[in-house]
């Protein structure tokens, strides 16, 4: 049977679930923001949403086409810079970043850079732009990718941001602050968090119809499965229309 929902009503949907209420969240562009303004909406109405351009706590009316774009400092407390936000990164005062990723490893660090070798690449990706700050800085980092072998990867090609490099203690050694770290990775198949002892990728749950077979198949590393896993909750009625009151023009929600 057909659900009534689409992949990325879910995708939002899971995504904002991952946020508590009274926190602060450095979000970009596309679905990150959607998932924010979900929670802002509907079990966070106190979380703090920050924009790379110098919004700072705005009440968003409908989805920016970027973070630059002037509903970001809409009723917001600052209008603000760039320069400022990222210092906010610096000094410890936000929770969560969310972050998309072209590719990533066991440990959560992820590659946006280039797919090849750094010099000769076969492709050039967009870069870091705040990125490596948030992943870096932000307490807890929330990643959003699709999830294919090709992205899935036993090694990056290169390291845009930081997850727990190596493994325990890697990220400490490196000068990165203690207790920050990748929190969260979202694709269209689960939701995974990060063993605390060994650092690398762990299920926590499936999105409905996916097993965890399609989990292992569409990975080149293994990912740790523990012995309970959860289903995570389709989006309700009531969250779908307020994605589609976020997004009306379908610009990452779809029609």
């Amino acid at each position: 049977m057909k659900p009534d929902y689409t992949p990325t009503e879910l995708l939002a949907t899971v995504a904002s679930r991952q946020l508590q209420d009274g926190k602060s969240v450095f979000v970009g562009t596309g679905l990150p923001m959607i998932a924010a303004m979900l929670a802002q909406r509907t079990h966070a109405p106190n979380s703090l949403i920050i924009f790379e351009a110098g919004g700072v706590g705005p009440k968003v009316p409908v989805l920016p086409i970027s973070v630059g774009d002037s509903r970001t400092f809409y009723q917001a407390v600052a209008a603000s810079s760039m320069h400022d936000v990222m210092s906010l990164c610096q000094a410890g005062h936000i929770d969560y970043g969310f972050l998309g990723a072209a590719m990533i490893d066991p440990y959560g660090n992820i590659n946006t850079t280039v797919i090849g070798p750094h010099d000769h690449p076969t492709s050039r990706l967009p870069g870091s732009g705040g990125a490596n700050d948030i992943g870096s800085f932000c307490w807890r980092t929330i990643i959003m990718i699709r999830q294919e072998k090709r992205r899935f990867m036993k090694k990056v090609d290169f390291i845009t941001t930081p997850g727990y490099l190596s493994g325990p203690g890697a990220r400490e050694k490196a000068g990165l602050p203690q207790g920050t770290g990748p929190y969260r990775v979202i694709t269209q198949l689960g939701l995974y968090g990060f063993d605390e002892d060994s650092k690398r990728l762990k299920l926590l749950a499936l999105h409905p119809g996916v097993t965890v077979e399609q989990i292992q198949a569409n990975s080149e590393f293994e990912i740790l499965i523990p012995d309970h896993v959860d289903t995570n909750e389709p989006p309700t009625a009531e969250q779908r229309r307020i994605l589609h009151e976020i997004d009306p023009t379908g610009m990452s929600i779809g029609k």
